[in-house]
């Protein structure tokens, strides 16, 4: 398993930022992040909450009742 902890390298050293998930002996693996990609903003994925509201879209009234086609398997 592979587990990401934010840190600086500073002189030689890395300085974590959070916790080790062990306090074993681990082998690491240590990215060097310009201040262009730690800036960049992830891409947007999926639909932003409340982006069509007032354009028309509603949800029924009766939206969390059971359906008519699944009561067969409903207790």
């Amino acid at each position: 398993m592979y587990t990401a902890i934010k840190g600086t390298y500073e002189n030689g050293q890395v300085i974590l930022e959070e916790t080790p998930p062990t306090d074993k002996k681990a082998k690491v693996l240590v990215m060097f992040l310009t201040e262009e990609q730690i800036a960049a903003k992830p891409a947007h994925r999926g639909v932003k909450i409340g982006s069509v509201a007032g354009k028309g879209y509603s949800i029924p009234d009766d939206f969390n009742e059971p359906l008519d086609d699944l009561k067969d398997y409903m207790w």
